[in-house]
């Protein structure tokens, strides 16, 4: 069933909602939010309403100090993800349940690793890493929409097409799959239906069941419905923007935590 899972997004040491499209640099970043709460808060609201999944996300350098903080509050409990590699992965899993690699599978032209992912699966473990494959659309020309996935801040587009092969794959190196879809993470428009569908389909086709979680654009608490329908229950769903921790007026905290009670 689709599961409510939540975010601490860090940037420049506070927590903030960012449009993920915008990270190019600090002059052309766009911020929905900044928070004057400490990342420790959320995490400790996290923990006590048991939202199981819950990642923290380093956007970028200087956040490392507030992302322990929010481990340190949730010993255990939490994930983190942002410039994990080999050499720092077994110091961030003395406090969080698993880490989060994106950019460190490929080199720096986007070209797919397949050692180093081998490497930190060994050493991590497989049920305790996660792989970020969030992805931008392909243009093309056909009628069959695909993804590719994207990694820096979702500035740079990698060879890895995100589809039921590259799944299977990955799978056996992974048990979890974070797939924020940048196009629309940050705008509040609502879901990629099409990507959170195909989402679905791949994982229903999977012969290694793994968790899938959603992120970009959610708006309303219907959203988990919607998602829970599309993916046949495969797919969980984060809220950011969106959100009332973060300033948004369209989704309760209180609510995801009901859903999340009875799902």
């Amino acid at each position: 069933m689709t599961r409510f899972v939540g975010c601490i997004d860090l940037h420049g040491g506070q927590v903030k909602q960012i449009v993920g499209k915008t990270l190019t640099s600090e002059q052309a970043t766009k911020t929905n939010f900044v928070s004057d709460r400490p990342s420790s808060y959320y995490a400790k609201l996290y923990l006590d309403n048991n939202v199981r999944g819950t990642h923290v996300i380093k956007l970028g350098s200087g956040n490392d100090e507030a992302a322990m903080d929010a481990l340190k509050t949730a010993p255990g409990f939490l994930q983190v993800g942002g410039g994990i590699n080999l050499e720092n992965c077994e110091y961030w899993l003395k406090y969080a349940a698993k880490v989060i690699v994106t950019s460190y599978l490929f080199d720096s032209e986007g070209r797919f690793q397949l050692d180093k992912l081998h490497e930190i699966s060994d050493k991590c473990g497989k049920d305790r890493l996660v792989i970020d494959l969030s992805c931008r659309p392909l243009e093309s020309v056909s009628s069959n929409k695909q993804w590719v996935v994207v990694m820096n801040k979702w500035q740079t587009i990698t060879n890895l097409v995100l589809n039921l092969s590259t799944l299977e794959f990955l799978s056996n190196y992974a048990d979890e799959f974070l797939i924020h879809a940048a196009e629309v993470e940050g705008l509040g428009h609502g879901v990629d239906k099409e990507l959170v569908k195909k989402l679905g389909e791949w994982a229903c086709s999977l012969e290694t069941p793994v968790t899938m979680v959603y992120a970009g654009g959610a708006k309303s608490i219907d959203d988990l419905e919607l998602v829970e329908q599309l993916s046949h229950g495969k797919v969980d769903l984060t809220f950011g923007s969106s959100l009332d921790l973060f300033g948004g007026k369209l989704v309760k905290f209180k609510d995801c935590c009901s859903w999340n009670s009875v799902h």
